[in-house]
């Protein structure tokens, strides 16, 4: 499945000049942040073709390879017709509120970076990737719903591409400070390698203390 502008296309008809679609990476990580992104599609002046051209292989982050993903960021991040933030949530802040709604606080600061990088920007719309959306400022703004979104939606694809490659870069910094745990290779994933080091070693200031396979270690 490849992602299109199918949905930013029928919120800019409706009068939607700029459509938001927001992912996160991270939600089932046993260590680390969780990151958002949101990616902002303002209605396009040139011709679509252009932009599949440019992003003709485009997937949801877990279908690409690292090199992809560093690959399409790039892409993204130098698009004049794509503005994005990143928001952030620790894990302290996950073992406190829980992940989903970390997950959602991440994509609420998300959008805040997003406008704060962009002032003059005016979000109409945010397609947000999943089924259930409890954040009360996410929810006051219009938004869709839209189960696997980043594999459908060209928005929340490139949102997901933004935090996959963000996240793996901070955990990736993080390796340099915990290097017991093999941070670099499985990003804080439930690997066997880091089962094995979380039953060797026991947990490190990075862990989600909320996460079972942690607090059991």
């Amino acid at each position: 499945m490849t992602p299109t502008l199918k949905e930013e296309k029928k919120l800019w008809k409706q009068g939607y000049k700029v459509v938001v679609g927001l992912d996160e990476a991270g939600r089932g990580a046993l260590a680390g942040p969780v990151v958002a992104a949101a990616v902002a599609m303002a209605k396009l002046k040139m011709k679509n073709e252009k932009l599949k051209t440019i992003f003709k292989n485009i997937k949801d982050s877990k279908q690409l390879t690292p090199k992809q993903r560093e690959e399409f960021y790039k892409l993204i991040a130098v698009n004049p017709h794509i503005k994005w933030g990143i928001g952030r949530v620790s894990e302290k802040i996950i073992d406190k509120i829980n992940i989903k709604n970390a997950a959602e606080l991440a994509m609420e600061r998300a959008v805040k970076n997003l406008k704060m990088k962009n002032g003059k920007l005016k979000i109409g719309y945010l397609i947000v990737d999943g089924n259930q959306l409890a954040n009360r400022k996410l929810k006051t703004m219009n938004h869709k719903l839209i189960v696997r979104a980043d594999e459908k939606v060209f928005s929340c694809a490139a949102a997901s591409i933004l935090a996959k490659v963000t996240r793996d870069k901070i955990m990736r910094q993080y390796h340099k400070k915990y290097p017991l745990y093999g941070l670099d290779k499985h990003k804080g994933y439930a690997t066997a390698k880091h089962l094995k080091a979380l039953r060797k070693y026991k947990s490190c200031a990075i862990h989600r203390q909320s996460f079972r396979p942690v607090c059991s270690c």
